[in-house]
């Protein structure tokens, strides 16, 4: 049985928390260390690396993982150019233009230089769309996203809007939040009163694949 890039990853996450823990990590803390947005993407996952035969689990016991092959490396986009590299998944999309919702199936994860982003990402998007084109934001950048539920006006920031996901330009004024683009072909999105609309994450920082 094949495993995805995601599937690997999970598979040294866990090797490297044994490691360094002597237990295996819970499925909630692979799911925070992936940015699955609950246990049932982790679980799925630990079911394939079962299926698959690296892994042993006990049914009903907490962190009853065991390792059965050692993990290889996952897939590489860029080399880092030192030391301090991070291991980031993609999870995704995200929309410079209109909204979209998040396709979390992309099962990429690539090993990039810490020094490309600041602050320090905990997952990448793929953008989609033109809208942040003056941030230097291009249709397939694949952004860093830092996870937080807080942003100052003036930060580009990730947003959910009634389960969907935009980057744009926090503007915070008289009581009204708007997300502005950085592209004049493009309109501002002003968050209505009753939307659901949430903070996901920071912009901090891109690669370009085919660059």
């Amino acid at each position: 049985m094949s495993l995805t890039d995601t599937q690997r990853a999970i598979h040294a996450f866990i090797a490297e928390r044994i490691a360094a823990d002597g237990f295996a990590p819970s499925q909630a803390e692979i799911a925070r260390a992936f940015g699955f947005k609950g246990v049932r993407a982790a679980q799925y996952h630990l079911e394939a690396l079962e299926a698959a035969g690296v892994i042993e689990r006990s049914p009903g016991r907490a962190r009853s993982l065991r390792l059965r092959q050692r993990p290889v490396r996952p897939r590489q986009l860029e080399l880092p150019a030192h030391d301090e590299a991070l291991h980031l998944p993609v999870l995704g999309q995200v929309a410079a233009g209109v909204p979209i919702g998040a396709d979390i199936g992309s099962d990429q994860v690539l090993l990039l230089d810490r020094a490309l982003f600041s602050p320090r990402p905990d997952y990448l998007l793929k953008v989609k769309g033109d809208s942040m084109r003056d941030e230097g934001i291009f249709d397939g950048d694949l952004i860093g996203v830092h996870r937080t539920s807080e942003a100052r006006n003036g930060q580009i920031v990730i947003a959910r809007i009634d389960d969907e996901i935009t980057v744009k330009l926090l503007k915070i004024a008289q009581g009204k939040i708007r997300l502005l683009p950085r592209n004049p072909d493009h309109a501002p999105i002003e968050v209505q009163p009753g939307q659901d609309f949430a903070i996901e994450g920071l912009y901090c920082g891109l690669v370009r694949p085919h660059a």
